[in-house]
Formats: C-alpha cells, sequence, structure tokens
C-alpha cells in the first residue's frame, strides 16, 4: 500500500476510537495497538487461527480477490474477520465469538504489528469489509476440510 493507502486506512480505522488523535499517537508511540470500539463502523467475528486461515485462503482464491480487512492474534490463537455492524448478527460454532456494539477491541496500526496482533488483510481505507455470506460459506468449507485432516477422536474446532 502506498503512503496515501496507509494514510487513509489509519484514518479510516482511528475513526472508531473515542479519540482518534489519541488513537494514532499510541499507535506510533505507545503499545503498538489501541482499543476500537466494535458495533460502528464494523463488527468481527474471532474463530480459532486453523479455521480462519484455511478460510481465508478460500476467500482469496474464490472468486480471486482481496478479501476484507483480517486480523490474527498469535498468542491467543485466533483470526479476526471485520464485518458490516449486525445488531443482530447470530454466528454459531464451536470457537466462534462475535464481537460487536458494546465492545472494545485491541487493533494495531494497518502499517505494522502491534506485539501479539498483526494484520493478514491490513485495511484498505475505503471501508471495505467482509461479506457475510461469502465468510459464512468459507468457514463452513473450512470446517469440512479441517474435519477430513483431523485424526480420529479429535475435535476440529470447527463451525
Amino acid at each position: 500500500m502506498q503512503d496515501a493507502g496507509w494514510k487513509q486506512a489509519v484514518e479510516w480505522l482511528a475513526a472508531a476510537a473515542r479519540d482518534p488523535r489519541e488513537c494514532k499517537r499510541r499507535w506510533d508511540h505507545g503499545t503498538g495497538t489501541a482499543l476500537l470500539a466494535a458495533g460502528r463502523y464494523w463488527d468481527v467475528l474471532s474463530v480459532p487461527d486453523r479455521l480462519g486461515l484455511l478460510a481465508l485462503d478460500l476467500l482469496w482464491h474464490d472468486p480471486p480477490g482481496v478479501p476484507g480487512p483480517t486480523l490474527v492474534d498469535v498468542t491467543a490463537h485466533r483470526v479476526g474477520f471485520f464485518l458490516p455492524p449486525d445488531p443482530a448478527g447470530e454466528w454459531i460454532g464451536s470457537g466462534v465469538r462475535y464481537v460487536g456494539r458494546g465492545s472494545w477491541v485491541a487493533v494495531p496500526p494497518p502499517y505494522r504489528p502491534g506485539g501479539r496482533l498483526e494484520w493478514l488483510v491490513p485495511p484498505d481505507g475505503t471501508g471495505t469489509l467482509h461479506s457475510a455470506v461469502p465468510l459464512e460459506r468459507a468457514l463452513r468449507t473450512a470446517t469440512t476440510a479441517l474435519a477430513v485432516l483431523a485424526p480420529a477422536g479429535a475435535e476440529p474446532g470447527g463451525w
């Protein structure tokens, strides 16, 4: 992403902060992460990393294109997909967590990792997010693949 793209992505993300200026300062000089409010500009669907990484791979290739913003927590072994806000959103599955209005999400800047958090697909600043239907389809396909690959008696941690 070029400098103008990074700046647009920073502004888009920081807009979800209580104080966007403080958010950008923390990214540049603080811990590297900021707490941003979910539910206004986006919600986050968090899934176990094996499931999320496989689903993200499917989203890159079917149809070919760049998926929406996707964050990984390398310590918690979770992948977070940024979706349009949906107050009635109900995502059900083993290990699935839906983060919406009233919740906060730790987010690094789009231009570098922030501790244990790293963008797999950084926001582009245009407001592009994952679409629920293709994401659900990719998660179901990934769950099926993981169930086939799992050793007998192991829980696939799926959808």
